[in-house]
């Protein structure tokens, strides 16, 4: 497990979201862009790691409650979908790093949880 400051340190993310709990310990990583891998295999609580920005990302989010989003490749979201995550009281964070780089860094900390397939 690792909260959410460490998460964003490790990534050099920005903060999107005005309301964000830095203190939020993450304890699971979903990385897909497709947001119908999202809805059936993601965990209560996870972080997402998405290249997806538009608002429809925020809206999975929030049907399998992700407890934060980090955009990958430095893919900068919408401000529809910033308005709705904020609303929705979901996180949002941007990493330039890759989404497979992204996941190596959250790997190697041998903390977070990992699915076995």
């Amino acid at each position: 497990m690792l909260r959410l400051l460490k998460i964003q340190e490790l990534l050099e993310a920005e903060v999107l979201t005005n309301t964000i709990d830095l203190d939020m310990t993450i304890s699971a990583v979903k990385a897909s862009d497709l947001m119908s891998d999202v809805l059936t295999d993601c965990e209560s609580g996870s972080l997402l790691l998405t290249g997806l920005t538009n608002a429809q990302s925020v809206r999975t989010a929030i049907v399998v409650d992700v407890a934060t989003i980090v955009f990958v490749r430095g893919k900068r979201p919408p401000v529809e979908t910033v308005k709705l995550a904020e609303e929705s009281k979901i996180p949002l964070l941007l990493t330039k790093l890759s989404m497979f780089d992204a996941c190596g860094v959250l790997y190697s900390q041998n903390t977070i949880k990992r699915k076995a397939e």
